[in-house]
């Protein structure tokens, strides 16, 4: 799981909590590539974001979905005298092409 704190922690602790159990948290790092091939590796399980996930990575790992479809927002921000330049709008194109490539079903 990422570090004790993090939002996305707590997010993960919950989701364990309303299926019943606790989870027992071996291994505590922020990078998801870490998370990735730790459980690639068939030492940890683990809840993802689908935007890390590719065919290549998750070749022979099995990926199930979990109850309720749980989604999330992602939110930008830049300086009102910077939001509509074409960088800005490029980068937020760019999530949004990564996220919809990632999220077929959205």
């Amino acid at each position: 799981m990422e570090p004790a704190g993090t939002a996305s922690r707590e997010w993960c602790l919950q989701q364990c909590r309303s299926l019943g159990f606790e989870p027992d948290v071996r291994f505590t790092t922020d990078d998801l590539t870490s998370h990735l091939r730790l459980i690639r590796a068939g030492l940890a399980v683990g809840l993802l974001p689908q935007l890390l996930l590719t065919d290549q990575d998750t070749a022979g790992t099995a990926l199930l979905p979990l109850p309720d479809a749980p989604a999330r927002t992602i939110y930008t921000t830049a300086r009102r005298a910077s939001a509509e330049t074409p960088a800005a709008q490029a980068c937020r194109a760019a999530i949004r092409e990564a996220f919809l490539k990632a999220s077929p079903q959205t």
